[in-house]
């Protein structure tokens, strides 16, 4: 006899849908700031590796000379207090309470006022540059930044006396070189003026500048010009100007001025711009 059959009765899955709660945004929050802190940076090592050099101060230059280098002390900023320091050939540091083993003092002798230290000699580089009392007073270290700023410097006023002397017009050449060379600037040539005022520019460019920039400096010219033709004249005493004819007197040198530079500024007066004014009618 056969078995009845049952059927299974396969169960379908639920098709509910399930909703998912959404979380309120909360706009009030602000969000999270990440804040980072720059550590400054470490100072820069300022020492430059390269050969110095040393001259003893004012001028002084004998055949040897040896500075004392022990029983020294320096004021030690970070420590608060005073530490012995000499110069030891065998150590690596000039602080004798750092130095180790035995001690081998050296000795700093400077020939003809000039001492060179190699760059691999950074011990005594030190000592001599940065700890030891005696620089700047017995002795100072080339400064090379100092020393091309000064050439630099005399470059460019060399320049500006150069370029002012070549754009300079004749009666300012030789009232200048009047001031310079005398009365003898009369006898000479334009070409001759030209490279006279070049030379004494090129050699004493800041007098020369202060000549150019001298507003009395033409007044003066034509003071001494008109002298030197007669149309005035200079006491021998140097101390009263006349008019070269008439020898009506004009003014008196106030004492310990020079006369064509006190004549100079008589002639800005009212009294000296109709002198003037006559004066150089006369020159032309």
């Amino acid at each position: 006899m056969a078995k009845k059959q049952t059927k299974t009765r396969v169960q379908e899955p639920q098709t509910d849908t399930v909703v998912l709660e959404e979380t309120p945004v909360q706009h009030h929050e602000k969000p999270i700031e990440r804040k980072f802190v720059e550590k400054p940076l470490p100072p820069k090592n300022t020492w430059e590796l390269k050969d110095r050099f040393y001259y003893l101060k004012n001028n002084v230059s004998p055949l040897t000379y040896r500075i004392n280098t022990r029983g020294l002390f320096f004021f030690d900023e970070e420590k608060g207090y005073e530490r012995e320091i000499m110069y030891a050939r065998n150590q690596k540091t000039p602080f004798v309470d750092e130095m180790k083993g035995k001690i081998q003092p050296g000795h700093v002798v400077f020939k003809n006022g000039v001492l060179m230290v190699p760059r691999n000699a950074q011990t005594l580089q030190k000592f001599l540059s940065i700890y030891s009392p005696h620089k700047n007073v017995l002795y100072a270290e080339r400064d090379d930044i100092k020393i091309a700023e000064n050439q630099v410097a005399t470059i460019e006023v060399e320049l500006a006396a150069m370029n002012a002397a070549v754009n300079m017009d004749i009666d300012m050449a030789e009232a200048i070189m009047r001031v310079n060379i005398g009365s003898s600037v009369s006898k000479m040539s334009s070409k001759e003026l030209k490279r006279d005022l070049l030379v004494f520019a090129k050699g004493n460019p800041i007098l020369f500048l202060d000549l150019a920039s001298d507003e009395n400096i033409s007044l003066r010219n034509i003071g001494v010009k008109a002298t030197e033709l007669g149309i005035l004249k200079l006491s021998t005493d140097q101390r009263t100007f006349t008019w070269g004819q008439t020898d009506r007197k004009l003014f008196t040198v106030p004492f310990d001025e020079h006369p064509y530079s006190a004549l100079a500024a008589w002639f800005k007066t009212d009294e000296g711009m109709e002198v003037f004014g006559s004066v150089e009618k006369r020159l032309k």
